[in-house]
């Protein structure tokens, strides 16, 4: 853009021919103008650094246009005031950049020809303003240019217009968000941001958020109040115009009727109404009949979310809950609650809230009642109710009680859903009874449900508690496919099943299964590993299972130490175990009773009888009772010595603790008994395991009529 050619040179001749006379002049109207120079504001330095130097000339020469105008009131010299301070600053900002623009084009001209160029622009542009205002001077200029400027130089104009308008609006908007960034909101949420950690640049970014979220707030709340005006002026303004018309209406209407009025008066009545009313909310026809079955459905969901309050109980009704809450175990609730529903008539929420109360006083007759009133019509018994007393029963290990709620169940028609199923599973596997586990288990996948980690859980341990892991194994690899990962628990479980089964590679599959899994070697599970070893007699095994526990940073307990020396038991290595006892020892390790208890049985079936006393009293030391392992190791061991009186009170542990003995002890105590001539306490014996359920080998057998074709002579140790 080439302002050289905005003035004609005709024109730039005059203005610095002239400049010196417009000036004088100039001074000579800002002389008798009504604004003195001392309180105008565009004579006042201009404070923004970026215009240092406001046109004096300029601003006197605007004052001295506008001098001419009276105000009528004081709220027009404000509102005056207010616009002049406006008009000041645009014009400064206009001058200052206008002056740059004439200063780079026309190099060769004085500061006085600049200004006169200056002063001509800025006259027009005044003009321009004083006709209909800024914004509609820069809207309309572009379709009306000047025609005291050519298109190019009016272009420039309305251009540094816009940019000074922007400049105005930022300053504007920039001395606002001074004042919002000082709002007590604002402070509160940089004093609570700061608290919570919050600092250096990312504080100072939310506080300017903030403050400009609240400027941007505040104006629309102003626009809406003033949108709200202008319509409450708009309707005034109409009610006005409307009262007028309707007055002299009336009265045209009066004057030319009076007459007619007198001999007809005029019967006021409502307009009739055609057809049915409706009822529009938000564009919603609510007279459509389908409204009617919407509300009548909100009212059932109420009923379901709200339900009723429980009726008040009172008089004797009252003093037949008390002796309700107040029952044992033991007595026959069904007369009292006949009474009650007699009294009270109650409803499900009554029986709910009397169930409540029982819950809270007494578990064991809540169980009863519960139990007693399913079959009540007015208790509205659900599948729910069922299921809630199985899980109760269950987790009380009560499985007959579960059992019986749940034939009542079946025989009234109800079907066991999958929540009900599930308690099921879970149940028959903490209980061991593995058929009902596994029939309750494919129940579940037969009605469309995927097992959870409860559920197979639960029945994992159901094939480990039953002696098969290996079904165990198979449901972990199951659970494994279906990216479930498998608990500790599980693992451990497995683990511990392979290991007291002797199962090698079944252990070894778990622990390999277990590392790769995320699992890291633990006491416990090298613990269970070096007895899975053990059983089996594989003693290097178990010593390099014991030596890498030892490597990982795990020492080695008591338990741990009695199952390395049970390994060496199996081949018969003494000297390995008390080498390794000693080395124990010297590391801080002290023996207790499961390692004291192993070394006994080893010394018993050595016959050792005073080395095996002696450690005897090493368990006494500790002050704790011997397991019953020891004392059957002490009636075989005394029974095959001869010891009469010693093998009699072993012995008499021994049956006291019947129900705590496996199958492999029976058999190793009546072999003892056996083998020492006690022929008819073994036969004792092997009644007790019996009567337990246990086969008796057929090794046994032949050993025990062996023995008796002999006769031994030996005396016989009577039940104590």
């Amino acid at each position: 853009m080439n302002l050289k050619h905005f003035f004609s040179r005709q024109t730039i001749n005059c203005i610095s021919r002239f400049n010196c006379r417009i000036l004088s002049h100039y001074r000579t109207a800002s002389t008798i103008t009504s604004f003195s120079s001392s309180n105008s504001p565009l004579i006042s330095p201009y404070r923004n650094p970026r215009y240092p130097k406001p046109l004096y000339f300029f601003g006197n020469f605007i004052h001295s246009a506008q001098a001419s105008k009276p105000s009528d009131s004081g709220s027009d010299a404000e509102n005056e005031s207010e616009e002049d301070e406006t008009m000041n600053e645009f014009l400064s900002r206009f001058v200052w950049i206008m002056r740059g623009k004439l200063t780079e084009v026309y190099v060769d001209y004085d500061k006085n020809t600049i200004d006169g160029m200056l002063l001509i622009i800025v006259g027009t542009v005044v003009s321009e303003m004083e006709k209909g205002g800024l914004e509609q001077m820069l809207g309309g200029a572009a379709a009306t240019p000047s025609q005291d400027f050519s298109e190019d130089l009016w272009k420039t104009v309305w251009e540094v217009s816009n940019v000074v308008l922007d400049d105005m609006d930022k300053a504007r908007k920039k001395e606002k968000m001074k004042a919002f960034l000082q709002s007590e909101e604002v402070k509160e949420m940089y004093r609570f941001a700061g608290e919570v950690g919050v600092r250096g640049d990312m504080l100072r970014e939310l506080r300017f958020k903030w403050a400009r979220e609240k400027m941007e707030e505040t104006e629309f709340y102003q626009k809406l109040e003033r949108l709200r005006k202008e319509d409450a002026r708009a309707r005034e303004e109409g009610n006005e115009t409307v009262s007028k018309k309707s007055v002299t209406a009336n009265k045209e209407a009066f004057d030319s009727d009076y007459v007619v009025a007198e001999e007809k008066p005029k019967v006021v009545s409502l307009p009739k109404r055609h057809g049915k009313i409706k009822y529009k909310i938000y564009g919603l026809d609510l007279s459509d009949p389908k409204w009617a079955e919407v509300a009548n459905k909100i009212h059932e969901t109420g009923e379901i979310l709200w339900p009723q309050e429980p009726k008040p109980v009172s008089g004797k009704c009252k003093l037949v809950t008390e002796k309700i809450i107040s029952l044992q175990e033991e007595d026959d609730p069904v007369p009292l609650l006949a009474e009650w529903v007699e009294l009270l008539q109650p409803s499900r929420v009554d029986w709910i809230n009397l169930l409540d109360r029982l819950k809270e006083q007494n578990t064991h007759l809540y169980l009863k009642i519960a139990e007693v009133i399913l079959s009540e019509d007015s208790f509205q018994t659900n599948m729910r109710d069922y299921s809630k007393l199985i899980d109760a029963h269950a987790k009380e290990n009560r499985l007959q009680d579960a059992e019986r709620i749940l034939k009542k169940m079946n025989d009234n028609g109800i079907l066991p859903d999958i929540l009900t199923t599930t308690i099921m599973v879970h149940m028959y596997g903490k209980a061991g009874n593995l058929d009902r586990a596994k029939e309750a288990f494919e129940s579940l996948k037969n009605q469309g449900f995927q097992p959870d980690m409860r559920v197979y859980n639960s029945m994992i341990t159901a094939y480990v508690n039953a002696g098969r892991p290996n079904l165990g194994e198979t449901l972990m690899r199951e659970m494994e496919a279906r990216d479930i990962k498998p608990t500790n628990e599980i693992y451990m479980g497995l683990l511990q099943s392979f290991a007291q089964r002797g199962d090698i590679n079944g252990a070894q599959r778990i622990a390999t299964t277990m590392q790769f899994a995320g699992f890291q070697p633990t006491l416990e599970s090298c613990t269970l590993l070096v007895e899975a070893y053990g059983q089996v007699g594989d003693c290097d095994q178990a010593r390099n299972s014991f030596d890498h526990m030892i490597k990982v940073g795990h020492q080695p307990d008591d338990r741990c130490v009695a199952s390395m020396i049970a390994a060496y038991e199996k081949k018969n290595l003494l000297d390995n175990s008390l080498n390794l006892l000693l080395r124990l020892e010297t590391d801080g390790f002290e023996p207790g009773v499961a390692t004291y208890s192993v070394l006994v049985d080893w010394l018993g079936k050595l016959q050792l009888i005073d080395e095996a006393e002696g450690l005897l009293g090493k368990i006494a030391e500790q002050g704790e009772t011997p397991p019953v392992k020891v004392h059957i190791s002490l009636c075989e061991m005394y029974a095959k010595a001869g010891a009469e009186k010693k093998a009699l009170q072993a012995l008499g542990i021994v049956e006291a603790k019947k129900d705590e003995l496996r199958p492999e002890e029976f058999e190793r105590v009546i072999t003892g008994l056996v083998d020492g001539g006690f022929l008819q306490d073994a036969e004792r014996v092997q009644g007790l395991m019996e009567a337990r359920g246990f086969a008796t080998a057929e090794r046994l057998r032949v050993s025990l009529s062996s023995a008796k074709a002999l006769r031994s002579k030996r005396p016989t140790i009577k039940k104590f």
